[in-house]
């Protein structure tokens, strides 16, 4: 099979803020943002990696959902539980200090994990956790 990674989904709660988060602070830009109010569906990526998006989405516009899924997932959310999504840099120090430099809530700083990896977290207006590698 011949098979790419092309969307990945992370929920947003205010579709401004996690804009603001994604293409400010992180410095991806916006591909399309479609929908109005708190129903938008926003599709962000890597400069230089069209192939490659996150879409940012309403977690609860399902209308198959129940109220206590849609209760569930908005407590999962604000625990931070939610949604997540690895990245990967070369240089993890530098990329920490301007995320960090851009008031982004910092969940760990750059620390060498026993399994191999060195990383940082980062949380995102949604509470979607947002680690980043550094690529050896």
């Amino acid at each position: 099979m011949d098979l790419t990674i092309h969307t990945c989904v992370l929920p947003h709660v205010d579709p401004d803020a996690s804009v603001a988060f994604y293409r400010d602070v992180l410095e991806f830009e916006v591909r399309q943002d479609v929908g109005h109010g708190r129903m938008r569906w926003i599709t962000v990526g890597p400069v230089g990696q069209p192939d490659t998006s996150i879409l940012l989405a309403p977690p609860t516009a399902d209308p198959g959902l129940t109220e206590e899924e849609r209760a569930t997932i908005a407590e999962m959310m604000a625990k931070g539980t939610y949604g997540w999504i690895l990245l990967a840099t070369p240089d993890l120090d530098g990329v920490f200090e301007r995320v960090q430099g851009r008031d982004a809530e910092v969940v760990q700083e750059p620390t060498d994990q026993p399994y191999g990896v060195r990383d940082c977290a980062f949380r995102d207006p949604a509470g979607n956790m947002v680690r980043i590698q550094q690529r050896r």
